[in-house]
């Protein structure tokens, strides 16, 4: 096949060999399967800003730390830098969180390397051979729906215990591998500390599971293993190896929101004061 422009720079770096073949096609990127010496591999060449349609971006990077307070800046006034800045921010995102979760041991693709804005990461194969298929493109049966949430909660408990959440998990970013399901696609991953939605994304990423699942295994429906989770996590007793039963009992007590309100427009303003000052410190510092 004719190859893609943004692979020609990795063929001419020697970074790959040749691109056998269009894998996958997203909202936001295009995924080859390429050869490297011997290896088959993928590559995963980002779509332009204009070109991409994932909506609500804003609220996948709160919480997200920025190299550089100039950056910061930047990336706050929306500056043509900024928005460089911030694109640049969005795809290191995947590339970052890829290494961390493949050094704590969990089921996500090899990464291989960043070239000129492509990933070149491992070919997730099933038991032929061939490219794996997406977890909503397979059938199974009830014991093999009841190991696979099995499986993927171990992922997701592992992922919160190193301070991520997926924030778009579901059965189309699920690869069903040789041994397993593989977790992909993590350019929107979000803090579980630093983001003020962490919760929501933690319990639809794990609804969106266990809806799929229970297809096959219906018990799965009736268990509450996200809100189980996330009390884990928020009372600091979560651990990779944390045992779930899928239970649990929700605080019925009344809450005062008039006051839960008037907290958080409070630390809003106080943040916004302070932010603001250090902005002012740092363009005096810069001669600005």
């Amino acid at each position: 096949m004719k190859t893609p422009h943004a692979l020609q720079a990795l063929i001419d770096d020697g970074v790959i060999d040749a691109v056998l073949r269009p894998l996958k096609s997203g909202k936001e990127a295009e995924v080859y399967v390429v050869r490297s010496g011997d290896d088959v591999r993928c590559a995963k060449v980002y779509k332009d800003m204009a070109q991409r349609s994932f909506r609500q971006r804003v609220q996948y990077q709160e919480g997200r730390k920025v190299r550089g307070s100039r950056e910061a800046r930047a990336i706050g006034r929306a500056s043509k830098h900024g928005r460089k800045q911030q694109e640049a921010a969005w795809k290191n995102t995947e590339v970052e969180a890829l290494y961390q979760l493949r050094e704590a041991g969990l089921r996500v693709p090899e990464p291989f390397g960043y070239f000129h804005g492509v990933l070149v990461m491992e070919l997730v194969t099933d038991a032929g051979g061939y490219a794996a298929a997406r977890l909503c493109e397979v059938e199974l049966t009830p014991a093999q729906a009841r190991d696979y949430h099995r499986v993927l909660l171990e992922q997701v408990v592992r992922m919160l215990c190193c301070g991520l959440i997926h924030g778009d998990l579901s059965a189309f970013n699920v690869l069903v591998g040789v041994d397993g399901p593989v977790v992909i696609d993590f350019p929107q991953v979000v803090s579980a500390a630093g983001n003020n939605a962490a919760r929501t994304m933690l319990l639809r990423d794990v609804n969106n599971l266990t809806a799929t699942l229970g297809r096959w295994a219906p018990e799965l429906l009736d268990t509450w293993y996200g809100e189980e989770i996330w009390a884990l996590f928020a009372g600091g007793a979560l651990q990779p190896d944390s045992p779930l039963t899928g239970r649990f009992v929700h605080d019925q007590s009344t809450i005062d929101l008039d006051a839960v309100r008037d907290a958080i427009n409070d630390a809003r303003e106080e943040a916004l004061i302070r932010q603001q000052g250090r902005e002012a410190k740092a363009e005096e510092e810069a001669g600005l």
